[in-house]
């Protein structure tokens, strides 16, 4: 068990005054694993205040040259990838991520975010000057937001948190960081980096809590930004909030992205097995940007549906823990119970279950689900608009290029995507008109050097890339 009794507020370990608990099970056994304090409102005051006195000292965080902050959050970077393998055991611990995806991922990413943050910082303009249109000089500033309000998801902890505070740090601004209930040991971890690095008390102040918290931390008068990650209907009501304050934010959604399969692709599992299980059904499926529709052409729908079902029913199913394990369970109980209505829900609307659809009997234990595939899908049906966020792979039928474009648009969300082809021109042309913020040809794999975000249901704003700083950022013009 691993247990903590007090938060990460202005630097220091406080004991809260609420005896409120979050205790973490296992997705792989249903056991408990540990249990922390369950942030209150109260926690919520504290850190954002701890937080605000952080940015507002006059020698503190935002005030440091870029290149001190960025070696600090270096510094953040290391005290990080020392307990690399650790953080990824309790991420697979707690959320069902398969271990090898979680040392890969979990593990690596927010290292290489961190650093990459630092680096940007470093030769970021924060100051320029330009001549006056009407006669002298313009010195235009970017100056930190202030104190910002980031509040990850359970799915990709760690990697999600990071794409928030990375920027945010390299600005110049101070972070409360809400973890999801069901990720929060992780967040630990992490806090015990924070303290061990160059980065001063009261930037980083990290509390886990449910709704009410949530809710608590976005409308509060002391925070200047919010990022979110989460669904689509919570992102909408952080949104309402925001914009009632004229508060800046942004937002990382749902998705249910295309698989767009071209007449001429190669589909040789032997050679493309493992970007497939990356594109389709990483983590379990639990991952936003994952192209859960897959477009297939008459011409060969027989053939590359028969394909699809050899490489679902080879995926290894087991214990999280367990490196050779492909797919792991569900997080929650919750998260499996909604998983199967939806399964259940596509058998009721007429769809074709070739793989899977219900728990596998050699793991009673934990919240599993078998890898499914659903053909013969109608793109308006309930599993073909709605995201599952599971094992869950759906073969809708197109004609032409045309239809397969309009099909990938048709959809309430523009997340991801893939196209997949042996022609590297044709597969650029398809990828470019279908509406979606990221997209990738024969794989799909998240540059950390380049913008990601959603367009439509998908969220707003973009994380990552140059561009990422901007939105912790604010211009100010000083005329002389």
């Amino acid at each position: 068990m691993i247990t903590y009794d007090s938060l990460f507020i202005g630097g220091a370990w406080v004991r809260p005054d609420s005896n409120a608990r979050i205790d973490v099970l296992s997705a792989s056994t249903g056991e408990p694993i540990g249990s922390v304090p369950g942030g209150t409102t109260a926690d919520i005051d504290a850190a954002v205040a701890a937080a605000r006195r952080a940015f507002d000292d006059p020698h503190g965080w935002s005030s440091w040259s870029a290149a001190r902050r960025a070696d600090a959050i270096d510094s953040l970077a290391n005290e990080v990838e020392r307990r690399a393998e650790e953080m990824a055991r309790r991420v697979s611990s707690q959320n069902g991520m398969p271990i090898a995806v979680a040392t890969a991922l979990e593990a690596k990413f927010p290292v290489l975010i961190l650093r990459y943050m630092a680096g940007l910082a470093r030769s970021y303009p924060f100051e320029t000057e330009q001549p006056h249109l009407l006669g002298g000089t313009t010195t235009v500033r970017h100056e930190s937001r202030g104190v910002v309000a980031a509040i990850a998801p359970w799915n990709f902890p760690q990697v999600l948190a990071t794409v928030k505070h990375a920027p945010a740090l390299a600005a110049g601004c101070t972070v409360v960081l809400k973890p999801s209930p069901e990720a929060v040991l992780d967040a630990f971890l992490f806090a015990e980096a924070v303290e061990a690095s160059d980065i001063p008390a009261g930037v980083i102040n990290i509390v886990p809590g449910g709704r009410e918290a949530g809710a608590h931390l976005v409308a509060h008068p002391g925070v200047d930004k919010v990022a979110f990650t989460g669904s689509t209907a919570a992102g909408r009501a952080i949104a309402e909030v925001c914009a009632g304050l004229l508060r800046p934010v942004t937002l990382e959604l749902g998705g249910k992205s295309a698989a767009i399969i071209l007449d001429d692709a190669d589909l040789d599992l032997a050679t493309l097995g493992d970007r497939l299980f990356e594109s389709l059904i990483l983590s379990n499926g639990q991952t936003c940007f994952l192209s859960t529709r897959i477009l297939v052409p008459d011409s060969r729908y027989d053939e590359i549906v028969a394909t699809l079902e050899t490489f679902v029913r080879s995926l290894k199913v087991g214990d999280a823990l367990d490196p050779t394990t492909q797919i792991g369970p569900m997080a929650t109980q919750v998260h499996r119970d909604r998983v199967e209505r939806y399964i259940a829900k596509g058998v009721a609307e007429g769809a074709r279950l070739v793989v899977g659809g219900g728990r596998p009997a050699a793991l009673p234990q934990g919240w599993f689900v078998e890898p499914t595939l659903f053909v013969d899908v109608d793109n308006a049906s309930t599993i073909a608009r709605e995201e599952i966020f599971g094992p869950v792979l759906v073969v809708i039928r197109y004609k032409d290029d045309d239809d397969a474009v309009r099909l990938a648009n048709d959809s309430a969300y523009g997340l991801g995507g893939t196209v997949w082809s042996t022609n590297a021109e044709r597969a650029m042309a398809v990828a470019r008109r279908v509406q979606t913020g990221t997209i990738g040809i024969n794989r799909y794999l998240p540059d950390p050097s380049a913008p990601f975000g959603g367009f439509k249901a998908s969220g707003l704003g973009r994380e990552l890339g140059p561009g990422a700083l901007d939105a912790y950022l604010q211009s100010k013009s000083i005329y002389s």
